[in-house]
């Protein structure tokens, strides 16, 4: 769990959680949700450290469920796959989760948020998955 691979792999996708969480949901993600937002929760100005704590224990988490779920072949086909699927999760079925049972965006919102998911978890998955390649111990 404390691997070289799970560590690095940790540090770099929180790092890239951070920068593409605000490039895809605070650059091209507001303007995208425009219209769709029934209720306003966001905060005028975010809590970065919290934010960023955030996307490292999130990113821990991934890379540790990638680490198992990968059985040691690591190529960017594995860790997009794997990226897709947490992002199904996330976005799709989180989103449909909340569309039922909260006022923050209508259906398309929720749709529009879980391709956004997806895309972003699939990249991440393939960051996960090349560090985890470029870290791990090579076969004589």
């Amino acid at each position: 769990m404390f691997s070289k691979s799970n560590l690095l792999a940790t540090l770099v996708s929180g790092i890239s959680m951070f920068v593409l969480g605000y490039v895809f949901w605070g650059m091209l993600g507001e303007s995208l949700m425009e219209g769709h937002t029934l209720t306003n929760v966001m905060k005028e100005e975010p809590d970065f450290i919290h934010l960023f704590l955030g996307c490292l224990i999130g990113a821990f988490a991934f890379s540790t469920l990638y680490g198992k779920w990968a059985r040691g072949h690591h190529s960017a086909k594995e860790g997009a796959e794997f990226g897709l699927w947490i992002g199904v999760f996330v976005g799709l079925g989180m989103g449909l989760i909340w569309f039922a049972t909260s006022t923050m965006m209508d259906l398309t919102g929720h749709l529009m948020d879980a391709v956004i998911n997806i895309i972003y978890y699939t990249i991440i998955g393939v960051i996960v998955a090349m560090i985890y390649r470029a870290t791990s111990a090579k076969n004589p």
